[in-house]
């Protein structure tokens, strides 16, 4: 396969997170836009992108990129693509797509154009009428903005949020792929502390302790384009062997400690039972223990970084219950000054309730949630 475009989609505010990922693999961005950054690669780069992006939501192949008002103008253009080249003759495709700010906005209709358009070329090909449709899948994807039409292909099936290893789970957990960018924005390494003190399920410390050992967030699940013809299989078998070996031995993670801990021992049951799944438990100190109790505990190394995600209005529902959690964040600010904290809300009081403005802030979104990624300095 020659060097095609592929897409890596981000949740808004993640696209930076996204672009240095892709660039630690070696390939460079030529486009960034509405949460789609686009590089070129080869199919060992589209096997590379779904094992190794932490923060991308998914991996696309681009097939085509037009202007479209009208549905001949969409028929045709999608007709034009040689689709023979990716769809086998068995092979079973969807199509799937959004309309923004574009004429055509009716996207069941888009879709019906899409899927017709694939099967004519299909037909021409192919010499038949049906398809068995009894193959690997492919998810066709086409996203209209102002009437241009970006046509894709899903490599990756199932969101790359879906590391695998959630066996256990609470509610209101953030996305793996939020969790990551979280860890990474932090600039937490192998050697460093890290404490979540409201883990829930686990995911922000499951996240740094997948990040300081360079375990690959995809090594433990399937993707979409490991059915597909014309990636051999000995590509991915040679990526994964790469990915186990590219992980941090013992002797390289010396000082790395991570603290998780929540006042719910359910929580902290499944965050235990999800750090075995990802194969991490060994990095991570679990408690149960309420928020006052771990700032107050001896023993708390000199320097560190708490990266957490406290529940917030949605989740309490109570700005008392809230208060009292950003009042011990500054009690322990002030009684760990070496210590920065990294804090995700959607509480626009925070800073006024820290008692301090933040280094640094980014607006990202947690689900459909718009929060603020508090990010405070400690001295050095």
């Amino acid at each position: 396969m020659a060097r095609t475009e592929l897409i890596a989609t981000a949740t808004f505010g993640l696209e930076a997170v996204v672009k240095r990922e892709i660039e630690a693999l070696g390939y460079t961005v030529t486009a960034s836009q509405d949460g789609r950054l686009t590089y070129l690669a080869d199919e060992r780069g589209i096997v590379r992108s779904n094992l190794w992006l932490r923060s991308a939501d998914r991996v696309y192949v681009k097939m085509a990129e037009f202007e479209a008002k009208t549905f001949e103008d969409l028929f045709q253009n999608v007709a034009g693509i040689p689709w023979e080249e990716w769809i086998p003759y068995e092979g079973k495709f969807t199509v799937v797509g959004t309309s923004v700010k574009s004429q055509l906005h009716s996207v069941p209709g888009c879709q019906s154009i899409v899927k017709k358009a694939i099967v004519t070329r299909l037909q021409q090909t192919y010499g038949d009428v049906t398809f068995p449709e009894t193959g690997a899948a492919y998810t066709v994807r086409f996203a209209f903005q102002k009437d241009v039409c970006c046509v894709m292909m899903d490599t990756s099936g199932a969101g790359l949020h879906k590391r695998g290893y959630r066996v256990m789970d609470v509610a209101a957990p953030i996305k793996e792929t939020l969790a990551a960018a979280m860890v990474s924005l932090s600039f937490f390494r192998p050697g460093r502390v890290m404490a979540d003190p409201f883990c829930g399920s686990g995911t922000l410390a499951i996240e740094a302790a997948m990040q300081a050992r360079n375990v690959a967030p995809g090594l433990s699940r399937k993707f979409a384009a490991e059915g597909w013809d014309f990636i051999p299989r000995e590509v991915w078998k040679e990526e994964r062997s790469k990915a186990f070996s590219a992980m941090r031995s013992e002797e390289e993670l010396q000082g790395t400690k991570i603290f998780a801990s929540d006042i719910d021992p359910k929580a902290v049951k499944a965050a235990k039972e999800n750090a075995i799944e990802a194969g991490v438990d060994d990095l991570i100190d679990f408690s149960v223990q309420p928020f006052r109790r771990f700032t107050a505990q001896p023993g708390l190394p000199e320097k560190g970084m708490l990266i957490t995600n406290p529940p917030y209005g949605q989740r309490i529902g109570e700005q008392k219950e809230l208060d009292s959690i950003y009042r011990d964040l500054k009690t322990f600010a002030d009684l760990n000054p070496t210590w920065s904290v990294f804090l995700i809300t959607a509480d626009k009081t925070f800073e006024s309730k820290f008692g301090r403005p933040a280094d640094r802030r980014r607006k990202l979104y947690n689900g459909r949630i718009e929060t603020c990624y508090y990010q405070i300095h400690g001295s050095k």
